[in-house]
């Protein structure tokens, strides 16, 4: 498989060629376009029929993924995600793979497994939850962020405290632990959601921008309008 990725940082798009028969595995949604002989299989992610269902219990999010296979011959496709921002490749080998968030998984190639891991006890903290998936196996997986990708290499011992938003992928040797930054109070008023404590040996992606605040100042545009707009009628 052959790829390229177009129109770093800010407006990424991956582009992947595809040999006859070859398959690359996508987020729903994420396909700009395709070559004619490229088939497309939609299938839902979950760990077992009892991750499932527990999952839906939870309240929890439906993890669907496409296949891409090339037929008759070479393809080619594209991808992209929904935020502004960047992609990029990370190698998964036996023994080396990585915990990522949901919103920041874009592709992978055959060969790496995809496990959603619920992290339920999260839950009940102002609502937010962390949904989160384990990539093991060997293959290519690409993932993309809001804003730039910022790289940290954590020693034996070393530890990094990453906001739940701007969290983006760790490696699956890193222990972690998600909690309040604080107590209620500080959780309150200084704007913080959850923070993740993360201790290395291993890699840390961060994403720059932070979705929920970006959700956030769109509306301080928006509600005026709404507001005026409702007054009216």
């Amino acid at each position: 498989m052959k790829y390229e990725i177009k129109y770093s940082p800010a407006y990424s798009m991956l582009v992947v060629g595809l040999d006859a028969d070859e398959w690359i595995t996508g987020e729903a949604g994420s396909m700009t376009y395709m070559t004619p002989n490229v088939e497309v299989h939609t299938r839902m992610r979950e760990r077992s029929i009892l991750g499932s269902i527990a999952t839906t219990l939870l309240g929890g999010q439906s993890f669907f993924v496409n296949d891409f296979v090339a037929k008759a011959g070479p393809g080619e496709v594209s991808l992209v995600a929904a935020p502004i921002g960047d992609i990029q490749k990370l190698e998964v080998v036996p023994g080396k793979g990585y915990i990522i968030q949901k919103s920041g998984y874009l592709a992978s190639t055959q060969g790496v497994d995809l496990d959603i891991r619920w992290e339920g006890f999260t839950r009940g903290l102002f609502g937010q939850g962390l949904f989160m998936i384990k990539t093991s196996g060997k293959g290519d997986l690409f993932i993309n962020t809001f804003g730039a990708i910022d790289k940290h290499v954590l020693g034996a011992g070393e530890e990094l405290v990453v906001d739940n938003f701007h969290l983006v992928a760790f490696s699956d040797s890193c222990p972690y632990e998600v909690h309040r930054p604080g107590g209620w109070k500080e959780t309150i008023l200084s704007g913080e959601g959850l923070v993740v404590n993360i201790r290395g040996p291993g890699e840390v992606y961060i994403q720059t921008k932070n979705i929920r605040e970006f959700a956030e100042w769109l509306w301080t545009l928006i509600a005026p309008h709404v507001q005026a707009g409702a007054r009216a009628r």
